[in-house]
């Protein structure tokens, strides 16, 4: 993959039971996701719930070097006391867009 190809990440989480709506809903309330959108080439950053009880989300970056950044940021650190509360599993893809 070029570095300047952006990057697009599917994130699956699964909640702990009972626990989905409580993770978004506290992220949302401290402002992280905003914080988060607001990152230097930060693309997309957005939760989905399924059907199937995982739940979902889509990050995508200008950049792998931006992505690697968001990750050392200090409201990551709140972000993962988050989801080792919430979150029992996450499972990292990687999605790779053919250029036309």
């Amino acid at each position: 993959m070029k570095e300047s190809t952006p990057l697009t990440l599917y994130v699956a989480y699964t909640a702990k039971p009972g626990c989905r709506e409580a993770f978004v809903r506290q992220i949302v309330m401290e402002g992280i996701a905003d914080t988060i959108r607001r990152e230097e080439g930060c693309i997309r950053y957005d939760y989905y719930f399924s059907a199937q009880q995982e739940d979902k989300m889509v990050e995508q970056w200008q950049t792998q070097a931006h992505q690697r950044i968001h990750l050392q940021q200090p409201h990551m650190a709140r972000l993962r006391e988050l989801k080792e509360q919430y979150v029992s599993d996450t499972r990292l893809s990687r999605v790779t867009l053919e250029e036309a």
